[in-house]
């Protein structure tokens, strides 16, 4: 593929449509993210590869990476602590660099990572409001690779990522919830056929049993359900 300089802004507002249409059309957040980092690569000026980072119980776990070459640019983000993906989530700013050759920012992560190929990067912060869900970034194998048009371009559609990864995040917990609620009636019938229980004696019995076993209510629930011909 040939890169301009930049997206047209003309066009710019047709793309990220077009994006957005294709994002909404993912049937899970796994396929969202391989979505998001295809659409990256394919529209933004300069960037060959990509990546996501997810912020998930306090910590970063990485994602739908476009080739091998980005995984071990986390793994070496992770195993020292430094990179602009990294500070892009801590910093709530957009991190470029130009040559990790001689990029003295991250001193630990930058000398290493120039030996994959890699020269430059450019990490957005993924966020809905107040909240970060972490970082969408971009990486070249040539030196410059992204502009301060680029920068600004690749900014409008780290927006539209971050909104179709939470609406996908949503829907993931809803039908979570929808099968968790399932289960749970499940176990009540059977406690309640076994036991001659109501409703209520029967929840109630599923929350001790989860609060003495140290599992989630659902986890019990599901137990229950898989082990009922055994009890």
């Amino acid at each position: 593929m040939v890169y301009s300089d930049s997206l047209a802004s003309a066009s710019l507002s047709s793309v990220l449509g077009a994006i957005a249409r294709t994002l909404q059309a993912e049937p899970d957040v796994e396929t969202t993210l391989a979505a998001i980092v295809k659409a990256a690569v394919d529209h933004v000026a300069g960037a060959e590869y990509a990546g996501i980072s997810l912020v998930q119980d306090g910590r970063i776990r990485t994602v739908a990476p476009t080739s091998e070459l980005v995984a071990t640019v986390d793994e070496i983000q992770s195993r020292t602590g430094q990179g602009p993906c990294l500070d892009a989530i801590a910093q709530h700013e957009i991190f470029r660099t130009g040559n990790l050759s001689d990029e003295r920012r991250w001193p630990a992560f930058a000398p290493e990572a120039a030996q994959t190929g890699i020269r430059s990067m450019l990490a957005y912060r993924l966020f809905v409001t107040e909240t970060t869900l972490g970082a969408l970034y971009l990486c070249s194998s040539r030196v410059d690779a992204f502009s301060e048009r680029t920068e600004q371009d690749g900014l409008v559609f780290a927006s539209h990522a971050a909104i179709a990864l939470v609406g996908a995040q949503t829907e993931a917990q809803l039908h979570v919830a929808i099968d968790s609620r399932g289960v749970i009636g499940m176990a009540k019938g059977i406690l309640m056929e076994r036991h001659d229980l109501d409703a209520v004696q029967a929840f109630r019995m599923l929350v001790e049993s989860s609060q003495a076993s140290n599992m989630k209510l659902h986890e019990v629930a599901a137990w229950l359900v898989d082990h009922r011909r055994e009890l």
